[in-house]
């Protein structure tokens, strides 16, 4: 793979003209993004050139995993406060949370702490948000980019956008602001299903579903009745006996009904069995009656694209809207894809993503057999092979992908908070897993990210042409 770091020099020597300050003009771009640098330097930032800064006051309570904790905050855009008000806040994730650099969700509140729908950042309004830490992820970008990618598709993922967190007076670095996945208007928009609606046409939608672990938010231990169901169909090469489970996102595990548990749960059986059926390429009695079959094949480009080490067995969501067939999606955490993954392949550029369990049988999480039986319908491949080409002539396109990586990069540099971050938490030429690669500077990280795209676009033409 070429790793390149000529592109990041170029990005920054466009930015001094514009930008940080009059030291910047005698720097070069590894000088200014180095994880050292010169005590005497002192960079100045224009108001609007900073990133919009978080500032967080828990008022002497210190965060955990969970209940969320009363706290409150302010946003800062340029030299104006848009924001202030309450929050109850937690950490979120799973194995991320070992890391010292913590990701976290919160809630909007009002003067009663009861939840308030609010407009932030220009964001539509709600009242669940994430303030997601990238660390393993030193480019800082790989999940604002799959993201933009995925809306540039007409398929929603949740909006973004870089800010700086300070907790207590204390500088965390860069975080990315986001949407919280759920059912809403302007998010996974599908009916509100309630839980008086148990029968007839209410009953179909709609549903938010996922393949994942249960960390901290299921009822009881495990995988078990009260939060999920199990596909009947077993994984591919799985050694162990390993079963796809579904947890119930929406209506969750606390609030769904029995009638419901059955109805979605039959739902998706029924086209499992119509999928592994001799017949499953009829249109009619076969997979695509119970599948809306674009949004899994914008799903299955999304995660091939990334080679994402978790794609389509971690971190899974789809969908059923009310009379509506079952859609993949909206996509989640992609820190690890896009070469951020030392084992099963994951930092590779030549292998299939969604041959997952061939590679890693033993790995408890594996993939549904969903994927490998769509490729073995014609029809389903030319659709595949008809999008990519339409999807590779604009918002995937070579152009299209780096020049927002270009935007990316422009935006963390001339904010400073490139600094920032790696000043707080210096993590640069060291290993956090599972990186692939360690770069000793941030040019070498974005370096490594730009020649693994090119290298897997490459690819990827080829092999979904060969199909």
């Amino acid at each position: 793979m070429k790793i390149k770091t000529s592109f990041y020099n170029l990005t920054f020597s466009y930015l001094v003209p514009l930008a940080l300050s009059v030291m910047l003009l005698n720097c070069s771009s590894d000088d200014a993004v180095s994880n050292e640098p010169d005590e005497e330097e002192e960079i100045v930032i224009l108001p609007e050139n900073r990133l919009p800064l978080v500032a967080i006051s828990t008022n002497g309570n210190q965060i955990v995993d969970e209940p969320k904790i009363d706290a409150t905050f302010s946003i800062t855009e340029g030299d104006i406060v848009s924001y202030e008000g309450r929050m109850g806040i937690e950490f979120r994730g799973a194995s991320s949370q070992s890391f010292p650099k913590k990701a976290f969700g919160f809630e909007t509140r009002d003067e009663a702490n009861e939840d308030l729908d609010v407009s932030i950042l220009g964001f539509p309004e709600e009242e669940d948000w994430i303030l997601y830490a990238p660390y393993s992820d030193k480019s800082l970008m790989r999940n604002m980019l799959i993201y933009d990618l995925s809306r540039d598709m007409q398929q929603y993922a949740s909006r973004t956008k870089f800010v700086e967190v300070a907790i207590n007076g204390v500088d965390q670095g860069v975080y990315v602001f986001m949407e919280k996945l759920k059912r809403d208007a302007n998010r996974v928009n599908i009916n509100n299903l309630k839980e008086d609606e148990n029968s007839g046409e209410d009953l179909t939608g709609g549903y938010i579903l996922k393949i994942d672990k249960t960390a901290g938010t299921n009822l009881g231990e495990g995988y078990n009745d009260q939060n999920s169901f199990s596909s009947t169909i077993a994984p591919p090469n799985a050694v162990f006996g390993q079963e796809i489970n579904f947890l119930y996102e929406e209506p969750d595990a606390e609030d769904i009904t029995a009638e419901q548990k059955e109805y979605i749960s039959d739902y998706v059986g029924s086209f499992e069995a119509a999928l592994a059926s001799n017949d499953f390429t009829n249109a009619e009695t076969g997979y695509e009656a119970y599948i809306d079959v674009d949004s899994f094949i914008d799903f299955f480009i999304l995660n091939e694209l990334s080679n994402n080490v978790d794609g389509y067995r971690l971190s899974t969501y789809m969908h059923k809207d009310k009379n509506g067939k079952l859609k993949m999606g909206p996509i989640w955490d992609f820190n690890l894809a896009f070469g951020n993954a030392n084992y099963c392949e994951g930092g590779t550029t030549n292998v299939w993503g969604y041959k997952f369990n061939e590679r890693c049988p033993e790995d408890f999480w594996q993939v549904p057999f969903w994927w490998e039986r769509l490729l073995e319908d014609p029809n389903y491949v030319a659709k595949l092979k008809a999008r990519w080409q339409v999807l590779r002539g604009s918002s995937l396109s070579d152009a299209a992908i780096f020049s927002r990586i270009t935007t990316y990069t422009n935006e963390l540099t001339i904010s400073g908070a490139v600094e920032t971050n790696f000043t707080a938490w210096p993590v640069l030429g060291v290993y956090v897993w599972p990186n692939n690669f360690v770069g000793n500077t941030y040019a070498e990280e974005l370096g490594y990210l730009n020649g693994w795209l090119e290298d897997r676009l490459q690819w990827l033409d080829a092999e979904i042409e060969s199909l």
